[in-house]
């Protein structure tokens, strides 16, 4: 599970920068690209949370 982690922790990562760079951006184009961006990786973030609270529900239930 150590790689679902990691993968959590990097989408998380992603999100943070993508809206740093949407505040920092003077380009009402830009910053709303990245304001999607960053929905889509926090989504992504939220979706692998729930596989990683699944596997361990699994785990646990098969101990």
């Amino acid at each position: 599970m150590p790689e679902l982690q990691d993968r959590l922790e990097r989408f998380e990562t992603l999100t943070a920068e993508c809206e740093l760079i949407a505040k920092l951006a003077t380009d009402s184009t830009k910053r709303e690209f990245y304001l999607k961006l960053s929905d889509q990786y926090r989504q992504l973030a939220l979706d692998m949370r729930q596989a990683i609270a699944t596997k361990a529900a699994e785990t646990q239930a098969a101990a």
